[in-house]
């Protein structure tokens, strides 16, 4: 069984009423709203992860004021559980430093945007500047979610694009697109060529899905590019873990993508402010 790190892990989904759009999504693009909106506990989660052979997992925080439910898995396993954290740039410095708060307390490795959820704002957008330079600041790598968005929401916000004149203004900044890049991948494929701070997560998107220019980038100039990440439970870990092994990858391609170009980006020894 190959090892791994999932980029993106939910635990807590099914602790409230999902929004509209996420229903929505659930039932007409998964076609697994029971299996979706669910909720673990840390023991839970390990007994699936063992399963898979998922190692370490990075679980998503919706704010910067985390229930104790979702802190309760890196106190129970700091070795295997760190956490991401969603920022709404629409804040300002008051969400900055919020998140500054939540890092220093906690096994926080990853900031999160979501652009078609906070108002469909480009993240190129000035009122992402102040987060982006904390981040970089900080060493703090940030995911930003790229390609159409599954729910029926406006999703030209997710261009890669976007993302240019970004990757080129701060390019001590970490970006990781999340969510894949549909139908866009070539712009996103050109861009991670063009940019050494710019990689790409494959979350909510299933290996035997990958179109085949992205299999491709993996096999050359991108194979330290490309993270594993499920969206775990919108994705099961085991079937995500399997359909990846069944990719035409070349020899060492494989463990990149499961696991090393994570563990460097996220979990190597960083001095942060």
């Amino acid at each position: 069984m190959p090892r791994a790190i999932d980029c993106w892990v939910n635990t807590n989904m099914g602790d409230a009423v999902p929004p509209e759009f996420l229903r929505r999504v659930a039932e007409d693009y998964f076609k697994r709203s029971d299996a979706m909106f669910r909720s673990f506990s840390p023991g839970e989660l390990l007994a699936q992860m063992d399963a898979a052979g998922v190692e370490k997992a990075i679980l998503t925080i919706a704010s910067s004021d985390p229930s104790e439910q979702v802190l309760a898995f890196p106190k129970a396993d700091p070795e295997r559980f760190a956490l991401s954290v969603a920022v709404d740039p629409r804040r300002g410095l008051k969400a900055v430093r919020e998140l500054d708060a939540l890092r220093r307390n906690e096994p926080v490795v990853l900031a999160r945007v979501t652009p078609f959820m906070v108002g469909g704002i480009a993240p190129n957008d000035y009122r992402y500047f102040p987060l982006y330079t904390k981040c970089a600041e900080w060493g703090l790598p940030i995911s930003i979610n790229t390609g159409l968005p599954g729910p029926p929401m406006p999703g030209k916000c997710q261009h890669p694009l976007h993302l240019d004149e970004v990757c080129y203004f701060l390019p001590e900044l970490v970006i990781v697109m999340a969510h894949g890049a549909d139908p866009w991948w070539n712009v996103a494929i050109r861009l991670m060529i063009k940019y050494a701070n710019l990689h790409l997560m494959t979350s909510a998107y299933a290996p035997k899905y990958f179109p085949p220019e992205l299999v491709q980038f993996m096999n050359t100039r991108g194979k330290r590019k490309i993270l594993f990440a499920s969206d775990h439970p919108v994705l099961d870990f085991a079937r995500c873990v399997k359909e990846a092994e069944e990719l035409p990858l070349r020899e060492g391609v494989l463990d990149l993508f499961l696991y090393e170009n994570a563990q460097r980006l996220f979990f190597e020894t960083k001095e942060r402010a």
